[in-house]
């Protein structure tokens, strides 16, 4: 059986494209692979994170997660600082990480040329980190976004290391996975690129019906078709991209038919997006709020998932440490 883990950083909200693109893969994939889902936290640190609102972003995290559908009966779902096994696996595998290769990945030289005053040695180490998070469980697969694929390369590499240093095959090389057709890739509001969390382009699980409504209605679009069947613009297309994962079909193809005729309403395309979109997320934006209160249930989801991690985590670090040659007296 595939192995599966995938973690997300707790840096705000989760938005319409993280639902319609990764998370309800995730809902089903649950069921056919053995999946590990956790909330990085260490890995949040390396920005300095206020600390009270980094414990309210897990929190938020979590049950974003919960309500959009992942089952901590059936897969694993775990705080990344509660399984303390992984700080100690990333330090085994930086003792074979150069700094050389870790000063070479483009997200360590953005951070340097953003950010000049905070190159911590978190930042740097990085890469081991969020090996040391994929290794831990000997994970097949991992869904990555383009800005992760060369940290995922050189997990490979640390795996492939470790075994021929040591004479073993212990460690996977883990493979990406991107879901193929299955992932829709939800655009931002904004008539460029993808929906995301700094772009200021997104209408999150959590947001008021308002909040969505005055969103959509100042999503960029342009002046217009002018012949029949024009093209369609960026945004004007993002707008349709996104209606077409809420809507009904009938109602894509209505405007659509409207579009090609150059009889569209932008406001009526908009008003028509944002009833839709309320629809699809306001029974999740209840659950997560329905979770949120129920402190119990957060506390032990958290730690049953704690436990299955650190027993799949204790087993893997106990094996590193015996292949390394740490045995007890």
């Amino acid at each position: 059986m595939d192995i599966v883990l995938s973690g997300i950083r707790p840096t705000g909200q989760l938005h319409l494209g993280n639902y319609f693109g990764a998370l309800r893969n995730f809902v089903r994939m649950q069921h056919d692979a053995k999946c590990y889902f956790f909330i990085a936290d260490y890995h949040a640190l390396t920005t300095h994170d206020d600390p009270t609102r980094l414990h309210e972003n897990v929190r938020t995290v979590l049950a974003e997660y919960l309500a959009a559908g992942i089952d901590p009966d059936v897969a694993t779902v775990y705080v990344q600082s509660d399984v303390p096994q992984v700080t100690e696996l990333s330090l085994l595998l930086g003792m074979h990480a150069y700094v050389g290769e870790l000063e070479r990945t483009a997200s360590f030289k953005d951070k340097v040329r953003k950010n000049p005053s905070n190159v911590n040695a978190g930042l740097l180490t990085y890469p081991v980190l969020m090996a040391a998070d994929i290794l831990l469980h000997r994970a097949t697969h991992v869904p990555v976004g383009k800005d992760q694929e060369q940290h995922l390369e050189l997990t490979r590499v640390f795996a492939r290391r470790f075994n021929n240093m040591y004479g073993v095959e212990y460690f996977p090389e883990s493979q990406p996975y991107n879901f193929g057709a299955d992932l829709v890739k939800i655009p931002g509001l904004d008539g460029t690129g993808k929906m995301g969390k700094s772009e200021n382009n997104g209408i999150f699980l959590a947001d008021s019906d308002e909040a969505i409504r005055k969103k959509v209605m100042r999503a960029v679009t342009d002046s217009g078709p002018t012949e029949p069947d024009s093209p369609l613009s960026e945004g004007v297309a993002n707008i349709f991209t996104i209606m077409q994962a809420v809507s009904a079909p009938d109602t894509v193809a209505f405007f659509r038919e409207q579009y090609a005729r150059c009889e569209i309403r932008y406001g009526d395309l908009k008003k028509q997006l944002a009833e839709d979109i309320i629809k699809a997320i306001a029974p999740i934006r209840e659950r997560i709020e329905a979770i949120k209160g129920d402190e119990a249930y957060l506390r032990r989801v958290v730690s049953e998932g704690a436990e299955k991690a650190r027993a799949s985590a204790s087993q893997t670090v106990a094996d590193v440490r015996e292949i390394m040659g740490i045995r007890p007296f």
